[in-house]
């Protein structure tokens, strides 16, 4: 699905960079804004450390709007048919689209949990999970201080940020 070389990243304007690239931290033009100064690029590598420093930059604040940003698993958004094209296709490769009811019951009443307690939804690379792998996340993952979670929901949304990236720029 990749279709812009690094050529074709560095030649764009900065508005078609905003669209391009400004979800690849869900809901957070702000990244590609700063993000496309950094050009040129010499490789879709260089890109993602770019999105990944800028986290590894921001404050808590910055970094729990990152983690406020992201929609439940499975949650209401998903089941309006309101997420973004990114998260509908990540949450439909984990199976998140077909939960028989008792794991919808499961996965409402554990993001439920965890949300209430961290403030944040449950983050985790639907790409690289299936439905119990993510229920039992929930589970191990509540068990985490505020600041674990914190810690791991960012390596999440790295995860989730390079596979939009490789999606969007050929390597």
């Amino acid at each position: 699905m990749a279709s812009l070389t690094i050529a074709d990243v560095n030649a764009l304007n900065d508005e078609q960079y905003e669209t391009i690239f400004g979800n690849v931290i869900e809901h957070c033009k702000r990244a590609a804004v700063k993000i496309k100064e950094l050009r040129p690029f010499n490789n879709v590598d260089e890109i993602c450390e770019a999105f990944e420093k800028y986290l590894d930059s921001a404050d808590v604040e910055e970094k729990l709007a990152v983690l406020k940003s992201h929609p439940d698993l499975a949650g209401r958004l998903a089941q309006q048919g309101e997420l973004t094209p990114e998260s509908t296709a990540e949450q439909r490769s984990a199976g998140l689209n077909s939960l028989n009811e008792e794991e919808k019951n499961l996965m409402d009443s554990r993001n439920k949990r965890y949300k209430s307690k961290f403030g944040f939804p449950f983050i985790i690379c639907a790409r690289e999970n299936k439905v119990q792998s993510i229920l039992g996340g929930l589970d191990t993952r509540y068990k985490n201080t505020y600041e674990e979670e914190i810690e791991n929901g960012i390596k999440e949304v790295k995860k989730i940020l390079k596979l939009r990236i490789l999606n969007i720029v050929n390597q």
